[in-house]
């Protein structure tokens, strides 16, 4: 028996269960995500360790609301519920980090972005834009690929071999200019390079005349990147390694904020 004004608050049983099942639940979104949106029962029954029955119970309560979908081929993809609650929570992650993207913007004198990981493609969830009178705009909400932009291959450059070669498999590296990158053995060279030097550049390979500097943002749970973009002319590459390290400053700050 404990003394009084000692005592512990234990979950019974049925909390435990309860806990436990919401926890092997949240896994099995995770475990699909990182599938690329789709599996089957049998591939998360041998991924995870659970019993079939436990897996099919924990997929069926996941379909039932709307977290799960299961399609004719009997895998089971990622729902549309999913879809509200990650654009709130981009959008939450983009005010947070809105008055570091100003500051950024205003230091520079060019657009500031912040971009996460969604599934197979890039999402811009904030933009500070620069004063200049010919600067570049982003739309908040668009989705753009991997391997042809800044903040992707900052993105990018935060993922294993294997999970970035696998992520090309299903996306392709469609040409969006003469410059785009197309061979993935190639671009794997040039995400081992940035993961040394810390930063990227989009060098007119996703819109002629433009070049972006990006850098990770690690603070996330989604894998982000923050940069700057203007026209070529006015963000040479020299100007590119004097930003860098203005950028990678930001970006700390913004880590320590979403951290916090």
């Amino acid at each position: 028996m404990t003394e009084a004004g000692s005592r512990e608050a234990v979950p019974t049983p049925s909390e435990g269960s309860g806990v436990r099942s919401l926890d092997r639940a949240l896994a099995l979104l995770e475990h699909v995500a990182d599938a690329g949106g789709a599996m089957r029962l049998g591939e998360l029954e041998a991924l995870t360790g659970l019993p079939l029955p436990t897996v099919h119970r924990l997929v069926r309560a996941l379909v039932d609301n709307g977290y799960l979908l299961q399609e004719p081929t009997r895998s089971y993809a990622l729902g549309p519920r999913l879809i509200r609650l990650g654009e709130i929570a981009g959008r939450r992650l983009g005010s947070r980090a809105e008055s570091a993207l100003i500051e950024l913007a205003g230091e520079i004198g060019e657009s500031a972005n912040l971009a996460l990981l969604d599934h197979d493609r890039v999402v811009y969830v904030a933009q500070a834009p620069s004063r200049q009178f010919m600067r570049m705009f982003t739309e908040v909400g668009r989705r753009v690929y991997g391997h042809c932009t800044g903040v992707g291959k900052a993105v990018l450059a935060q993922l294993p071999d294997d999970e970035v070669l696998s992520l090309l498999r299903r996306t392709g590296m469609p040409a969006r200019t003469a410059r785009t990158h197309t061979d993935p053995t190639a671009f794997l060279g040039e995400i081992a390079e940035i993961r040394e030097q810390g930063w990227a550049m989009d060098d007119g390979e996703e819109e002629a005349g433009v070049r972006c500097v990006a850098v990770p943002v690690r603070g996330t749970p989604i894998a982000a990147a923050m940069s700057v973009s203007a026209p070529s002319g006015r963000l040479t590459t020299a100007r590119a390694v004097e930003i860098a390290p203005i950028l990678q400053r930001a970006a700390q700050r913004v880590e320590h904020d979403l951290s916090g």
